[in-house]
């Protein structure tokens, strides 16, 4: 028989996308308000693997990727989840949202993301948020699975978040 042991701390990140900068910049402000410091932001990356928010946001997304340097524990996650809800409730103009914000954490072994939305492969947390792990880490790189969303599963992304473990590693070492 096993015995329960509290998990090692995690690196939270949010995935942002909109179609205005300004949008993104006072997204990542109030997120570095709510998290703490950001350590890693990611170049704004064309969003064009759907089309599912272009009515609610326009065509011409981007996506950027902010890591923060604070390790979290897993004890509670699915309150990030809720904070970023009301992020974006905050932030929205004309009662839609300017910015989407997805976050997640990885640690060593793989990438989740929070969500509200139930499916076969995503676990039940907490207060109506669900856990998908998104990523697998194996052979030195981020992998993806059969549910992963395309946007996931480019280079581009995977080198964030393969740059991102590598700084929750550092951020590991520098606890020892």
């Amino acid at each position: 028989m096993g015995s329960p042991s509290r998990p090692r701390r995690v690196k939270l990140f949010a995935g942002l996308l909109s179609g205005d900068a300004r949008s993104l910049e006072r997204a990542c402000r109030e997120l570095a308000k709510r998290f703490g410091a950001i350590d890693q932001e990611s170049p704004a990356i064309d969003f064009t693997s759907t089309s599912y928010y272009d009515e609610e946001f326009g065509a011409r997304l981007r996506r950027k990727f902010v890591g923060f340097a604070k390790l979290a524990g897993l004890d509670g996650i699915a309150s990030v989840k809720i904070a970023t809800n009301a992020i974006e409730r905050r932030l929205s103009a004309g009662g839609k949202r300017t910015v989407n914000i997805d976050p997640g954490y990885l640690d060593l072994s793989k990438l989740v993301l929070l969500t509200t939305k139930d499916y076969s492969h995503r676990l039940y947390l907490a207060g109506g948020i669900y856990g998908e792990v998104t990523l697998v880490f194996r052979g030195g790189t981020f992998r993806p699975w059969d549910w992963t969303y395309p946007d996931y599963r480019t280079k581009e992304y995977i080198d964030v978040f393969n740059e991102m473990r590598k700084r929750y590693r550092e951020a590991l070492d520098g606890l020892h």
